[in-house]
């Protein structure tokens, strides 16, 4: 049966990565899909695979109104959303911390931690009203457990899992639950900003090395955490830091 049947979520990030595979899996577990993305040629193709439970909307999640646009987009076209996923995500390249110039720590900031702030000022009313949802953010191992190279980012996503964590809280009331899924590195089209060196496989190799179970991590088992997160199984889940990290936390 699907996990998702009826409800309408919004993933944002999802014109390439985890945020297309979680895009396609939740179409294919029954929800209605807002894809949005910051390129709309990505989130048309994403939401053309996926057919007419799908819309492609163009937005800049580190801007209030492109949010707001996006939301109110979704509610005409599906309705109130049930789920929303926080997946777009920005890093600077791996390198000495005092490299990165502020403009880049500011992105990182904008696109991690306020794109959140921007989404919860936009939907959670809707939320609220309508009887309570979902919101899954996509945090990193990097906000748990931090590499050299990367500060500036681990800084950023360890705002982002302490701010799911505060929201559950919060928004408890409500009945909106809200949790954060911690990757270990994937191989998508950040893979060279955070290892800070070409994509070779001698450069894989060391990264890999660090994982217990031995590989990066896929969409597949990002997906499989967050259809789990918004799905009626985890009704009684909420402010969870899960690692889909392959052992990397431990």
């Amino acid at each position: 049966m699907a996990k998702l049947n009826q409800k309408i979520a919004l993933i944002t990030g999802a014109g390439s990565g985890f945020g297309a595979a979680m895009a396609k899996r939740f179409a294919e577990e029954g929800a209605r899909v807002a894809v949005v993305d910051l390129r709309l040629d990505a989130a048309q193709r994403v939401a053309a695979e996926i057919g007419e439970a799908a819309i492609a909307i163009e937005a800049d999640v580190s801007q209030a109104e492109a949010v707001r646009a996006a939301v109110a987009k979704t509610v005409e076209m599906f309705g109130t959303p049930d789920i929303v996923v926080n997946n777009a995500g920005y890093t600077h390249r791996n390198q000495p911390l005092l490299q990165v110039d502020e403009a880049g720590f500011d992105r990182c900031f904008a696109v991690n931690v306020k794109a959140i702030y921007h989404m919860v000022q936009a939907v959670v009313p809707a939320m609220r009203d309508a009887g309570g949802g979902v919101m899954i953010n996509v945090g990193s191992t990097a906000g748990i457990r931090p590499r050299p190279g990367l500060t500036w980012y681990n800084a950023s996503k360890g705002a982002a899992n302490l701010l799911s964590k505060s929201l559950a809280v919060e928004l408890a009331p409500w009945k909106i639950r809200v949790n954060v899924i911690c990757p270990v590195m994937a191989a998508t089209g950040m893979l060279t900003d955070f290892m800070g060196a070409e994509d070779t496989p001698e450069n894989r190799a060391r990264f890999i090395a660090t994982v217990p179970l031995g590989r990066l991590a896929e969409p597949g088992d990002v997906c499989g955490a967050a259809v789990f997160l918004a799905s009626d199984d985890a009704s009684f889940i909420t402010g969870v830091e899960l690692p889909v990290d392959g052992g990397r936390t431990v």
